[in-house]
């Protein structure tokens, strides 16, 4: 590609040293000469054109090369990954893999519950009874500092059933003697 740009850049140096020829035996009215010149000039411009036509042709030819060696390299990366796969899936054996899942799944849950009796076990030792009575002295401190003992609250509580339980009793109470009656009737 140089050596074709270095001789296009040689042939319009000639073409430009032609014009100026031609334009001098022109003016010296050498018009024979001048004509001769005016062919050489066209020739030049001929071959810049080829040269043109030329590094453009080439041009074309080295990117189709490129593409050519990127769609090579595309297809070896893509067989490799094909063969890789296709080891993968080979050495892959799903049954083995359920199972393994499965047993993973249950040592988990064996794991699992292990950790949760030991910490209901380690809970229960340190919790002893220094540390419930301890918990309800506190407990007992506060409600005396609040002026609120077990006494009060249970005077303050309502007694007896709640209204709608009452009419519910008599009911249940006088569809009780109902069947009684009844009963007593069926025995005579």
């Amino acid at each position: 590609m140089r050596d074709l740009d270095r001789e296009r850049m040689h042939l319009e140096r000639q073409e430009k040293q032609c014009v100026m020829e031609i334009k001098k035996l022109a003016k010296e009215g050498q018009t024979q000469a001048a004509q001769i010149r005016c062919k050489d000039l066209v020739r030049t411009r001929a071959y810049i054109q080829r040269f043109h036509k030329m590094k453009t042709q080439l041009q074309a030819v080295s990117l189709k090369m490129q593409s050519m060696r990127s769609t090579a390299a595309m297809g070896d990366a893509m067989r490799g990954v094909t063969m890789a796969m296709g080891q993968m899936n080979r050495k892959m054996n799903l049954p083995q893999m359920q199972r393994i899942m499965m047993n993973f799944e249950k040592q988990s849950e064996m794991m699992d519950m292990k950790d949760e009796m030991m910490g209901d076990t380690l809970d229960e030792a340190m919790e002893g009874e220094d540390e419930a009575e301890e918990s309800e002295a506190i407990y007992q401190q506060v409600m005396d500092e609040l002026g609120v003992s077990l006494a009060t609250k249970m005077a303050d509580a309502p007694s007896g059933a709640p209204e709608g339980e009452k009419g519910k009793q008599k009911q249940a109470a006088g569809a009780e003697s109902d069947l009684e009656a009844r009963l007593s009737k069926l025995d005579k």
